[in-house]
């Protein structure tokens, strides 16, 4: 019996051959996960379902409101239905070289796991919420849905979002019932924090975030199929649809729980935690909306130097997502700079908003160089030759 020749591996695409709306989707969201982030670092009040302080003035109510109803639960479901599609391109260009089947599902499993562990490294070193392990950990379970029938991974979607509610509202009891302790932002002692991050970290990754990522990763991976971000101008009709029904799904989803987490509604726990879980699943089409949305500009946007910084952070996306959880700890954390229980929601988002503008100015003034983590993980799931 002969043996074929090893193929060469294929390893990541070059920066200047990458698709415009992923990144640049990328790019614009890395700006809603740090306003998402920075309030989370904030202690000493009493908070509500998404951690903003439920004693605040008029501007932090404000800020909280409106945070609540766009970016809160929209930016995570549509990172994850990035991290869908960008599996299904990864898997192409590696079956594109003659790879088999299980050659490829190897390569996306070795990424996976090295991402599960760049996100136990970013929890422990850095921040309880992290959001790269749930990737990571979906990535190595549910691989096989790259290559699965269209209406396979459809149908897994729709359990994913049934499964997504029933999560989510457990843990929306638990949060009107759990003693309201500081979280390990607050903890002085970087030891202990740590510790608290991890715990945290360990129950929250398969639970919580991994319910929150599913059904957006398979709505990627059906997606990616169609090549509607590559190809944005040939699928405007549907990219349209996505984008109205999504944002009005969100938006109206959305309000009931800013509402009360700002204090202008009182209703009962169990109206409250309703609420919360319909503000979470409706999140989903809002950030799916977003997708669409940022697609249908890429169509039409100018190649200017706006769209070159947003596009290279998009391209640094994890070494950037990583670099605001760094100035976060650097500004807020009590063994640190300890503005975190001195300064309230609206001060953190403007925190937030500043470091974003330095990440993607660090991006766009080093590219088309990799980032240092995206370099990393390039290195680990091709080896030398990737």
């Amino acid at each position: 019996m002969s043996i074929a020749p090893p193929v060469p591996v294929q390893g990541a695409t070059p920066v200047a051959g990458r698709a415009l709306a992923p990144d640049l989707a990328r790019g614009l969201m890395l700006l809603l996960i740090a306003l998402a982030h920075a309030h989370m670092y904030l202690s000493g009040h009493e908070a509500g379902f998404r951690g903003y302080a439920l004693d605040a003035g008029p501007l932090d109510r404000l800020v909280a409101g409106v945070q609540i109803l766009l970016v809160d639960g929209r930016a995570l479901p549509m990172f994850a239905a990035l991290f869908g599609y960008g599996l299904v391109q990864l898997a192409n260009r590696q079956l594109a070289t003659g790879r088999s089947w299980p050659q490829v599902r190897a390569v996306l499993r070795r990424r996976s796991l090295w991402l599960l562990a760049f996100g136990f490294c970013h929890a422990l070193l850095l921040f309880f919420g992290d959001i790269l392990g749930a990737y990571g950990l979906i990535g190595l379970v549910l691989v096989g849905f790259v290559r699965r029938q269209d209406r396979a991974v459809l149908r897994a979607a729709v359990v994913g979002l049934v499964l997504h509610v029933v999560v989510l509202f457990g843990f929306g009891l638990l949060t009107i019932s759990a003693p309201k302790g500081d979280t390990p932002a607050a903890m002085a002692d970087p030891v202990e924090a740590l510790v608290m991050r991890l715990i945290g970290w360990s129950g929250m990754t398969p639970t919580y975030f991994a319910a929150s990522v599913v059904p957006a990763f398979l709505f990627g991976v059906w997606a990616a199929r169609r090549r509607l971000l590559e190809e944005p101008a040939a699928h405007r009709p549907l990219l349209v649809r996505v984008a109205v029904v999504g944002t009005v799904l969100s938006l109206a989803g959305g309000v009931p729980l800013a509402l009360i987490d700002v204090q202008v509604w009182g209703v009962p726990d169990l109206a409250a935690v309703s609420a919360y879980a319909l503000h979470s699943v409706t999140g989903i089409a809002g950030g799916l909306a977003y997708a669409a949305i940022i697609g249908l500009l890429a169509a039409r946007a100018p190649s200017g130097p706006v769209v070159r910084a947003l596009t290279a952070c998009g391209q640094w996306s994890l070494t950037c997502y990583l670099l605001q959880s760094v100035i976060f700890v650097a500004i807020f954390a009590p063994y640190a700079g300890g503005l975190g229980t001195r300064v309230g929601d609206a001060a953190a988002s403007g925190v937030a908003v500043v470091a974003w503008l330095a990440t993607v100015a660090l991006a766009a003034l080093l590219a088309p160089r990799r980032g240092p983590a995206e370099a990393a993980l390039r290195r680990l799931t091709y080896g030398r030759r990737g």
